[in-house]
């Protein structure tokens, strides 16, 4: 039997992409950040800024990404990179990979809000004029997480999903209400956080949590 995919068939995941960056990066825009900078966010030993930061952090290096020469490391599947490669997805707040990944979102907001929102803005028009030429298979190396590449909508839609959870945790750490994406976005989304609890929960459990009160268990956290 042929090794289940985890990839996105429903549509173009460059386009839902763009559209997740534009919201959210008006979202980290807004007053209410910039007023809240200093303070702590609604996520355990995370700030307001730092956060905002995380956001947006691989967003700016991907343009240089794509003008680099195509990687050479080998190219795994998604559900691969989720089951096997990742080390943040069980870590929690308190180990050595979530502090380094605090650690990114507080340097990546180290020179101020405005600053922060104008970096936003150049990567995402950047992205938004290169990524409908790229094709969708490229592979895409970040140096940091290992020796391997993954396709570039697999990257994309990892992205968007720490796009689409981290606009909740923002807007919410800033008295917002949450902003709302287009169901082309939150329908990959979606799948893939589902893909994620049944690793963690197994599917009886997320099964009962979608369908029966009265057998839910108490949650079914993908991440």
């Amino acid at each position: 039997m042929a090794e289940e995919s985890w990839n996105w068939r429903g549509g173009r995941i460059r386009d839902a992409f763009i559209v997740a960056a534009g919201i959210a990066g008006e979202l980290v825009g807004r007053p209410a950040v910039a007023d809240a900078w200093d303070k702590p966010s609604v996520l355990r030993k995370w700030s307001v800024r730092g956060l905002a930061g995380h956001m947006f952090w691989q967003e700016f290096a991907l343009p240089g990404m794509l003008t680099a020469p195509v990687p050479t490391e080998p190219v795994i599947p998604l559900r691969e990179y989720y089951l096997d490669r990742v080390t943040w997805l069980d870590g929690g707040a308190d180990s050595p990979v979530g502090e380094r990944i605090r650690q990114g979102g507080e340097a990546a907001a180290a020179d101020g809000h405005a600053a922060l929102r104008r970096e936003i803005n150049r990567a995402t028009a950047d992205l938004w004029g290169r990524l409908p030429d790229v094709p969708a298979s490229r592979p895409v190396h970040i140096p940091t997480w290992g020796d391997w590449s993954l396709e570039l909508d697999d990257l994309l839609l990892t992205r968007m999903l720490e796009l689409v959870v981290h606009s909740d945790d923002l807007a919410c750490s800033v008295g917002l209400p949450a902003p709302e994406f287009p169901e082309y976005v939150t329908a990959p989304v979606i799948e893939l956080l589902t893909r994620l609890s049944v690793r963690r929960h197994g599917p009886l459990k997320v099964v009962r949590a979608l369908t029966r009160d009265e057998r839910a268990p108490g949650s079914i956290s993908g991440i």
